[in-house]
């Protein structure tokens, strides 16, 4: 039966989500039930993109990634995939209308990833944003809206600003295994290896901007996406709140972390500032 198999295809999604990351994993757990499951299969879908340039080292990455790129294209013609990941994102992908550019401008700049190493000015590292995080960011307000175009448009600029600091928060935490692991540099005319105070703020104060225009669209988002948005936004705050404390030059030396126990805590207080209406 293939309402079976898309159970099954769903599940691999939110497995996907859980083994890959607790934090968006928990925050997906405070989304309403109704669109819980298609927020895991957006998820599922980029994070295997990702896993492919990222991490599959000692295999052939452009063979995989091109693979995995006919597939994604084959589901979305057909419908139907038999990779469990493909099959779950089509259905949500159709379900919502995404529009297919999104998709075509998240799969080019995790092709970037393949080959490019270095981001020489703010229009390269803003065309590489946009592809690998804004866009995730209005899939997802795709389904928030349940496809509304009006809501849609009214929140796309807050969930793009959104889906930037998202990622350049994990840009900064993740220097160490960017710069040395894989011999990237996101960050345009930034000396990474001697990075400074100075620099380091400059890269903050971008992202406080990105999440104060973020917050505002979380406000307006409808209740059934509220709260768990919130509680990622709350997070990664969290993440940078940890960033401005730590000197430049050991960031680039070590992974700034969030707790489980803290985790935990944000929840609580984000549950709390959330039903007082003090977000």
């Amino acid at each position: 039966m293939k309402a079976l198999f898309d159970t099954v295809s769903y599940n691999s999604s939110k497995l996907v989500t859980k083994t890959y990351s607790t934090s968006f994993s928990l925050a997906t757990k405070m989304l309403y039930k109704s669109i819980r499951n298609d927020i895991y299969n957006i998820y599922g879908f980029v994070r295997f993109a990702d896993e492919i340039v990222d991490s599959f080292h000692g295999y052939d990455k452009e063979f995989l990634f091109n693979r995995f790129s006919d597939d994604l294209e084959l589901a979305l013609k057909n419908k139907i995939s038999l990779n469990p990941i493909l099959n779950a994102f089509q259905h949500t992908f159709h379900q919502y209308n995404i529009d297919k550019s999104l998709v075509d401008a998240f799969m080019d700049s995790m092709r970037l990833d393949l080959h490019k190493t270095k981001y020489l000015n703010e229009e390269e590292f803003k065309a590489y944003i946009y592809g690998s995080a804004d866009v995730v960011g209005l899939m997802c307000l795709k389904v928030f809206v349940k496809g509304d175009i009006k809501k849609y448009n009214e929140l796309k600029d807050t969930a793009m600003a959104l889906g930037s600091a998202f990622q350049k928060v994990n840009f900064l935490r993740d220097l160490k295994a960017d710069f040395e692991g894989l011999d990237r540099t996101y960050f345009p005319n930034t000396d990474l290896k001697n990075l400074d105070e100075s620099s380091k703020q400059d890269i903050i104060n971008d992202i406080e901007t990105d999440f104060e225009k973020g917050l505002c669209g979380i406000k307006k988002l409808p209740i059934e996406a509220k709260f768990g948005v919130f509680m990622a936004y709350r997070y990664y705050r969290q993440l940078l709140k940890k960033l401005k404390k730590t000197p430049a030059l050991k960031i680039k030396d070590s992974r700034i972390r969030v707790s489980n126990p803290k985790k935990i805590e944000l929840l609580m207080r984000s549950y709390v500032k959330y039903q007082l209406n003090l977000m």
